[in-house]
């Protein structure tokens, strides 16, 4: 059941809403990797294992979406089963929220607009698969993911398998440190790049316990400073895809993006795709395998926090 919360523009199911009231941990799950990141079925086998593993680490489960112009702070089966169907599913950053409220339209949240919606419901913790940045060629493109700016304003801790290896990484680590971002690898010393455990950059910052994240968490925004945290959580070493075997498939992929004059928020889903036709579903495999590990990761954090804040 879904009742309205005290923001009016936000529904909340009755799950999400008991377990917020009672402190209990919360997770929060974007909706652009069911409508857009994943072919049907996958992506909706995906989203329901998603849930069942942030569940089993006894934490609520809270899938972000607009449906009929409502935000959507907790999804039902059927929910999930029309955002990974629906044909008419936008997909919605921060400049599109808007929009697709006031013409009562379905929505599926990017990580910036689920960042947002998920600050108003008073949820902290929200789990990715990769987040956006700085695209290739960027510095003469100005392509860079609203993903970035909202981390700069958001309270919420992101726990992703970092930066989507289809970027500029480097580029991305240098705008996040400008914004004031503290970016964390979880028990390694390397940045993950989303396929592969390491993207030749050395991670910021490194911690090895949820209870350590959450203790950042807390001094961070204890200390008053406005803005989200990147978690980066390596892909499982036996899912990995060998970053010199991924990056022939990405190449050839940005190649055909280039020669289609594929732009702006059609870049990536293009892109996942086309990689994944290329790999034979390799990436896809990973992709999923990512994403539930780091829902086992992200839902342990949400525990510590919450610990924390008792």
């Amino acid at each position: 059941m879904t009742t309205t919360s005290p923001h009016p523009l936000l529904d909340v199911t009755d799950e999400v809403r008991q377990a917020l009231h009672d402190g209990q941990p919360v997770v929060a799950l974007e909706s652009t990797i069911i409508s857009h990141g994943m072919p049907y079925p996958s992506n909706v086998e995906m989203a329901r294992a998603v849930e069942g593993l942030i569940r089993s680490e006894g934490a609520v489960p809270a899938t972000i979406a607009v449906l009929h112009g409502r935000p959507r702070i907790g999804l039902a089966a059927d929910d999930l089963e029309l955002l990974a169907t629906a044909p008419d599913v936008l997909k919605v950053s921060l400049r599109d929220l808007p929009y697709v409220v006031a013409r009562g339209l379905h929505g599926a949240t990017t990580v910036a607009g689920t960042m947002r919606l998920a600050s108003l419901a008073g949820i902290h913790t929200f789990v990715t698969g990769g987040i956006g940045g700085a695209h290739r060629g960027a510095t003469d493109s100005f392509d860079v993911s609203a993903d970035l700016t909202e981390l700069s304003q958001t309270d919420v801790a992101v726990v992703s398998a970092g930066v989507k290896s289809i970027l500029d990484i480097g580029l991305t680590l240098e705008i996040l440190e400008t914004l004031g971002i503290p970016v964390v690898t979880v028990g390694s010393d390397a940045f993950p790049s989303f396929y592969s455990r390491s993207s030749g950059f050395d991670t910021p910052m490194r911690l090895d316990t949820p209870e350590q994240i959450a203790a950042l968490m807390t001094a961070k925004w204890s200390l008053g400073l406005k803005g989200g945290v990147s978690i980066a959580n390596p892909i499982p070493a036996d899912d990995e895809i060998p970053a010199e075997q991924i990056a022939a498939y990405i190449e050839a992929a940005l190649a055909e993006a280039e020669s289609q004059s594929i732009r702006g928020k059609d870049t990536t889903p293009f892109l996942l795709r086309r990689i994944a036709e290329l790999s034979g579903g390799e990436s896809l495999r990973a992709n999923i395998a990512l994403v539930k590990h780091n829902a086992v990761v992200g839902a342990r954090i949400a525990t510590a926090y919450a610990a924390l804040r008792r």
